[in-house]
């Protein structure tokens, strides 16, 4: 079984959940999540397990050394669903921060690496 999705991640971990939204915005937090994992920063992990509750993401989330969300717009509906599932130690970056308009904002790699500074910036 392959690990390289993130449900398979250890405790101490540095994991990070991002929107992934049908809005521009929600692209740019999906890559810039997937960039972050690529150059080593942590581990993309599962929103949607975090979500339906599933039991071994919710106690690999707890054993996490840090949470990063990433969220696309004003909604910041990564971080409400990690609190929601009780987490509260959450690093937090927000696009709309950024300056970054949900449905104005071009998906570019230029784009991508000012986020992807922000989250690694957070995990440290």
């Amino acid at each position: 079984m392959s690990t390289e999705g993130g449900c398979q991640a250890k405790s101490g971990d540095k994991l990070i959940f991002s929107c992934s939204g049908a809005a521009d915005v929600g692209a740019v937090a999906d890559l810039a999540a997937r960039r972050l994992t690529k150059e080593g920063h942590g581990k993309m992990f599962c929103l949607a397990g975090v979500g339906g509750r599933v039991p071994a993401i919710i106690e690999r989330t707890s054993n996490a050394e840090k949470i990063l969300a990433i969220d696309g717009c004003e909604l910041d509906c990564v971080k409400n669903c990690l609190e929601h599932a009780g987490f509260t130690e959450i690093a937090h970056v927000r696009l709309a921060d950024l300056g970054m308009q949900k449905g104005k904002t071009a998906v570019t790699d230029e784009v991508v690496v000012q986020v992807v500074a922000a989250g690694a910036e957070k995990l440290k």
